[in-house]
């Protein structure tokens, strides 16, 4: 195998007509430049269709996005909260728990690293400016439309990690578009990483898997960051192995 399969989930529009799947390009240039073929999996996919696909994948890339309904971890929706998709709630989580269970490597981003979260049995910040409260703008609103690629705050990454031997730092800088995270860490999940207000920023499985999940946007860095081309460079081997 030379150029693996990588599910990619995608976005989708909510309350708008008509209804779309799209997914931002760089996820998907990420992923092509890493040397892995990114396949879009839309939440409109049905069963059999999804059935299809999954056999053929070898990786998994969960994409940020929309926040994650606050039902699925028995909390009642913040005002804040916004894009909330059940199909892809339930497309993601199914997902997860597969890629784990089959042990297929296993990337999440931003949204993805909270639905890794939830799927585990965790629970989230509805809104970390109000809950737990922060004085660091994780969601940088004024660049998510025009900036992307800037770095915002550093993150602290735990030596000995996964995540450590990936990005080939203890410190590294990045841009950050959320405004939920993780509060009660799932099962066998692992907090390895941490922006300066001791939210959590990065986790992975405690075993032998590779299921790594970041809080920032490395696709959005990796044309002039190592260390975010290192997370999908390692996603792509892994798929390949």
């Amino acid at each position: 195998m030379t150029m693996p399969l990588i599910g990619v989930s995608t976005s989708v529009t909510v309350g708008k007509y008509p209804e779309r799947a799209y997914v931002n390009a760089a996820y998907l240039v990420a992923i092509q430049q890493a040397g892995g073929v990114p396949v879009p999996l839309p939440p409109q996919l049905g069963a059999a269709a999804r059935a299809e696909l999954v056999k053929r994948i070898h990786g998994v890339l969960l994409t940020g996005g929309g926040d994650v309904d606050s039902a699925r971890f028995a909390e009642a929706r913040y005002p804040t909260t916004a894009d909330v998709s059940a199909a892809r709630d339930a497309l993601e989580i199914d997902l997860t728990r597969w890629a784990i269970e089959e042990r297929v490597p296993l990337l999440a981003v931003c949204r993805g690293l909270q639905v890794l979260n939830v799927a585990l049995g965790g629970s989230l910040h509805q809104d970390v400016s109000s809950e737990p409260g922060s004085p660091l703008d994780h969601s940088q609103t004024t660049l998510q439309e025009t900036a992307r690629s800037v770095a915002t705050h550093q993150v602290k990454v735990k030596d000995g990690s996964r995540l450590a031997g990936i990005l080939g730092a203890l410190e590294v800088d990045v841009n950050s578009f959320h405004h939920q995270a993780i509060k009660r860490l799932g099962r066998g999940l692992r907090d390895v990483a941490w922006a300066p207000d001791s939210i959590i920023e990065g986790v992975e499985l405690g075993d032998a898997r590779f299921v790594v999940g970041v809080q920032w946007h490395p696709e959005e860095l990796v044309g002039h960051d190592r260390a975010a081309r290192a997370l999908f460079e390692a996603l792509v081997a892994q798929a390949r192995g």
